[in-house]
């Protein structure tokens, strides 16, 4: 069986790991070596790589090992800034303990 693998930025340490993935957390210069070692790996047959890493590797360097590796690479996007515009935590409380929403009125 193939192995998964998450590749993330260090501020991410626990992410995919607290639901037991196999995640490595790398800095922005080891991008590169950790993708080439994963890829030269036969036992790595999906590699998930955290967006916000892709600066650090150039894209025809990045097109060129797709081309010769024979897993499947996946870019996974950066986490956006959720809003809870509307929501305060009252009315999150409110709506967890009825199952649903309830607008409150000032």
């Amino acid at each position: 069986m193939k192995r998964l693998v998450f590749i993330t930025p260090n501020d991410l340490p626990h992410g995919f790991a607290i639901a037991g993935l196999e995640q490595l957390t790398v800095s922005g210069n080891e991008v590169l070596a950790t993708v080439e070692e994963l890829t030269n790996n036969t036992d790595v047959g999906v590699l998930i790589l955290d967006e916000r890493l892709l600066p650090e590797i150039d894209a025809l360097r990045l097109k060129k090992i797709e081309q010769r590796w024979r897993g499947i690479l996946l870019i996974l996007p950066a986490p956006q800034p959720t809003e809870t515009v509307g929501e305060d935590y009252l009315q999150r409380m409110i709506r967890r303990a009825l199952g649903y929403h309830v607008r409150i009125r000032e």
